[in-house]
């Protein structure tokens, strides 16, 4: 029985690393945002903001590397897939920056379902950017706006997870996969 996949979603600074860190350190297996490997090896053939650039390639690229995390399923063991971003986050960052896509995207994201979606609001507090992450906060919210409505679209209800300590946002989330599942 392959392990039940669980999306952790957000914009930009909502504390998405930080609760992915803490439930691997908890002991749950948990598959990382591909978009910084892709911003980085980008940079290295020359692209400084290929997001920017060339928002297709890279989020086909993106689609790639997620569709890759999707597979890798069955290489683990536990009741539970942590997944740092879904498929889906492709499609919402290009409504967010209102670029058409290929409809084998959209085919894509029909087709590779999460068992439980949970995002992360806009938390102004805990916002910063860095060298990959340079969306102002008025740009996460409507970024964050973007993630909710896209995976309302593909018919999931993202669990919203409260704006609380770390350790307080994993109990919130153990107790949802239990309560859900």
């Amino acid at each position: 029985m392959n392990p039940k996949r669980i999306v952790i979603t957000g914009g930009p600074g909502t504390g998405k690393s930080t609760l992915i860190k803490l439930l691997e350190e908890s002991g749950y297996p948990c598959l990382h945002e591909v978009s910084r490997e892709v911003i980085l090896q980008a940079r290295k053939e020359g692209h400084e903001q290929l997001f920017l650039n060339n928002p297709i390639l890279f989020s086909e690229k993106l689609i790639e590397g997620r569709l890759e995390q999707f597979r890798q399923v069955t290489d683990f063991k536990q009741d539970i897939l942590f997944y740092d971003r879904g498929l889906h986050d492709v499609i919402a960052y290009l409504n967010y920056i209102e670029s058409a896509f290929p409809e084998e995207m959209h085919k894509t994201c029909k087709n590779h379902s999460y068992d439980l979606v949970f995002i992360l609001p806009p938390w102004k507090e805990i916002y910063t950017t860095d060298n990959e992450r340079y969306e102002s906060f008025t740009e996460a919210e409507k970024i964050h706006s973007h993630l909710k409505n896209t995976y309302k679209s593909y018919n999931y209800s993202p669990i919203e997870v409260p704006k609380l300590p770390v350790k307080q946002r994993l109990s919130f989330i153990l107790e949802k996969i239990k309560n859900n599942l």
